[in-house]
């Protein structure tokens, strides 16, 4: 009987833990009126060194490949 109350608790311990991060994204979430992560800026609306490198380099294949 012991080795049950054992498994019991060591899967208790192993929900816990795995449900430990949604419970803080619900207790942030519910903190900051409905904004987890505080003022954020909207995706794209701020320039990129990478996204601009990935544009020239995109721009590069799509000529070379035309043929131009």
């Amino acid at each position: 009987m012991g080795e049950v109350t054992e498994l019991f608790l060591v899967m208790l311990v192993l929900a816990a833990g795995a449900f430990a991060p949604l419970g803080y994204f619900i207790y942030k979430f519910s903190q900051t009126q409905a904004k987890p992560f505080g003022e954020t800026e909207p995706h794209g609306d701020s320039p990129s060194v990478i996204n601009d490198f990935a544009e020239k380099i995109i721009g590069l294949i799509k000529g070379l490949v035309s043929g131009k």
